[in-house]
């Protein structure tokens, strides 16, 4: 057989598509006539596998530019070497998925599911001639992710060494861990983006905007960010008043001792602008009333805490535990709550005197990616707030303020605002 044809792609219809869906559905199912998805070396442009379930399908080698996968599930499916360029995989479940080699450019995976998935460079070899060997290219190069949208994709722990990302959006993506030792990245944007822990060694970054990034922990040997933005961006370093320089814990105690005493012993402390990451846990402490405007928190477990009327505007609560959290008439506005954990937190109205109410203000607040399963936001003020993607499954949202909120991708929130 000839190499060519050995990697000629068959072009399948979309009624063809479906059937062989349809039997990887009945497979999934334990149904009889169920047959694993094989969709190898096939020409599937524009087909739509729009929420479909997926998972363990092969598609390598496949020609899938200008599919539609909004939705699918994906999770172990094989897609080495596929050119996806141009397809939709808006809100795809794409855990542990094989994308080695694959070709993103221009793809949309805003919202995608990416945890653990291995983007890392990848070919198809055949046999050409004389014993020779051919690489199966597409129009573009394969590994590659130029110009690909992956806002708010979670990446975390995903391979990404050597990929070449040129221009890709990675606005408010996690990366939590992710590889990307020596990926061409220049101009991208990291806006936003979750960077903690990941390996950028060797990356260039050369005029990538990294905004606001979280770099914690990050690895940044021989990386190279020259003109990039760093505006914002939260590293290893001091981003206020470091915890060493005051007795913050002292402080803690005192503040916890002035609230539970009603006044008559501690004293209240003001945390303004300081960066308490190195305390590591502060959870169930009573700090009603603390200011910490510009404060960062980013990371710490505050479980339980009580902060009913706290002045936390501006403060950086990026990934922070609040499970559970009194947030009763707290004022958090413009701050950073992007990926934090608010499960069954309050943030309804505190009563401060006969017949008055203070609503919890979190005008203008990050809560992309943050989970609020279960929490009470009832007449809090999220004017203009940002929820993209957010969790509001069983929360309670009656009579709160959503004017100008943005509310791509958020979860719960219409049956919340019904209960």
């Amino acid at each position: 057989m000839p190499a060519s044809a050995a990697l000629a792609h068959r072009k399948l219809t979309q009624t063809e598509a479906d059937e062989i869906c349809a039997r990887h559905d009945r497979l999934r199912r334990a149904k009889p006539g169920g047959a694993r998805a094989v969709f190898s070396y096939a020409n599937l442009t524009g087909v739509s596998f729009r929420g479909r379930q997926l998972c363990d399908a092969d598609f390598t080698g496949a020609i899938l530019a200008g599919c539609d996968f909004t939705g699918a599930a994906l999770d172990h499916a094989n897609m080495f070497a596929a050119d996806l360029q141009g397809a939709i995989l808006v809100d795809a479940s794409m855990r542990r998925a094989d994308l080695r080699g694959v070709c993103l450019r221009g793809a949309d995976l805003t919202g995608a599911d990416l945890f653990e998935a291995d983007l890392r460079e990848g070919s198809i070899a055949s046999l050409a001639g004389e014993g020779g060997l051919k690489i199966m290219e597409h129009s573009h190069r394969s590994g590659e992710a130029n110009g690909a949208i992956l806002v708010g994709a979670n990446l975390a722990r995903s391979k990404l060494s050597g990929v070449l990302a040129l221009r890709a959006d990675f606005t408010d993506a996690i990366l939590k861990d992710a590889k990307l030792i020596r990926a061409n990245l220049k101009q991208a944007s990291f806006a936003g983006a979750d960077l903690a822990g990941a390996d950028l060694s060797g990356a260039d970054l050369s005029g990538a905007d990294l905004r606001d990034a979280v770099l914690v922990g990050a690895k940044t040997l021989q990386w190279n960010i020259s003109q990039a933005d760093m505006r914002g961006a939260l590293t290893d370093r001091p981003a206020g008043q470091d915890v060493s320089s005051l007795p913050y814990e002292e402080m803690l105690r005192a503040h916890a001792e002035w609230c539970e005493t009603g006044g008559r012993q501690g004293k209240p402390s003001s945390f303004d602008n300081a960066d308490l990451r190195a305390l590591k846990s502060i959870r169930g402490l009573n700090l009603t009333a603390l200011s910490a405007k510009g404060t960062v928190f980013y990371g710490l477990d505050m479980e339980g805490m009580q902060l009913q009327g706290a002045h936390l505007e501006g403060a950086d609560l990026r990934g922070v535990n609040l499970r559970q959290a009194d947030l009763r008439g707290a004022r958090l506005v413009n701050a950073k709550l992007a990926g934090a954990n608010l499960t069954e937190a309050k943030l309804s109205p505190l009563l401060i005197a006969k017949d008055r109410l203070l609503p919890a203000n979190l005008t203008g607040a990050n809560l992309k990616n943050a989970d609020l399963t279960n929490a009470d936001l009832r007449q809090a003020v999220l004017t203009d707030a940002n929820l993209n993607r957010a969790n509001l499954t069983g929360a309670s949202t009656r009579n709160a303020d959503l004017i100008g909120a943005s509310l791509d991708g958020v979860r719960g929130l219409w049956r919340a605002q019904e209960d």
